[in-house]
């Protein structure tokens, strides 16, 4: 099997393992391609693979998603939901269009700053989480249209390769009053958007640029980012729900500051 073919299988289970935990799946595929020497025509790989998490949490809430939209005509708690989702998606909508270029040109080729996120965001991350404040919004479907779009600006911030926007959306979250189960997965139906038009997106601008062999390696990440993601969704609520989120912290903290390590001592380049 060809090295590049080994390399998108595995950058694809890393893809779908981190997405939908707060660690930053972006930084996490792209230092591991930086280090693995893998390439990625146009920065699409990272992008593309994300269908297969897209799809895997379409799978996992199809019931519910169901229930949502089938209800909505007649049940008000529903179309507010929906109207908060749309509403938090949409900063990100602006900001990826205006600044596409240069996220993918500039600060998806500096893994210093994507290392630098990591760590500042692991600290971010379990300082809130330890945060003793009571929870206003038990439930996803509960956070009203204003707090939907303070998660939506602040998610934007994931456009830093290394901040996450699970980790973005999630902190914004619970800064504004959710439980941690409800961010999680109000973090959730916000991906499903989100990534659907960064996929749809990123695809448009980089068809110029993908031979066969490029999308053969999209393929072979996306089905494994599709089998991890899945994993990892049906396991992550009860965690948070009974843990919280600093194992994910410090998992941030020892990943961002080890690799800060390595290129303050020349160990990496």
């Amino acid at each position: 099997m060809p090295h590049d073919t080994i390399v998108a299988a595995a950058l694809g289970l890393l893809e779908g393992l981190t997405e939908f935990i707060p660690v930053s799946s972006t930084g996490h595929v792209l230092l591991a391609g930086h280090f693995l020497g893998f390439d990625s025509p146009g920065r699409a790989f990272e992008v593309l693979i994300q269908l297969g998490a897209i799809l895997a949490i379409l799978g996992v809430y199809a019931g519910r998603l169901w229930t949502i939209f089938s209800s909505a005509p007649r049940d008000p708690r529903a179309r507010r939901f929906i109207a908060a989702v749309l509403l938090a998606f949409l900063p990100a909508v602006v900001v990826g269009v205006l600044a596409h270029d240069f996220i993918k040109r500039v600060l998806f080729e500096t893994p210093i700053l994507i290392a630098a996120m990591l760590l500042l965001g692991g600290i971010v991350l379990l300082f809130v989480d330890r945060m003793a404040a009571r929870p206003r919004y038990l439930a996803a479907e509960d956070i009203p249209l204003p707090v939907a779009a303070g998660i939506g600006a602040i998610q934007c911030l994931a456009m830093i390769p290394g901040v996450s926007r699970s980790g973005a959306t999630i902190v914004g979250a619970l800064l504004m009053g959710a439980s941690k189960r409800a961010a999680a997965e109000f973090s959730f139906f916000l991906s499903m958007p989100t990534m659907a038009g960064a996929f749809a997106f990123d695809l448009m601008k980089n068809r110029d640029v993908l031979d066969a062999a490029a999308l053969g390696n999209v393929a072979v990440g996306f089905v494994c980012a599709f089998v991890s993601a899945v994993l990892v969704v049906r396991w992550l609520l009860g965690y948070v729900s009974a843990r919280g989120y600093g194992l994910f912290a410090w998992w941030r903290i020892i990943v961002g500051g080890a690799v800060l390590l390595g290129y303050g001592m020349g160990l990496v380049s």
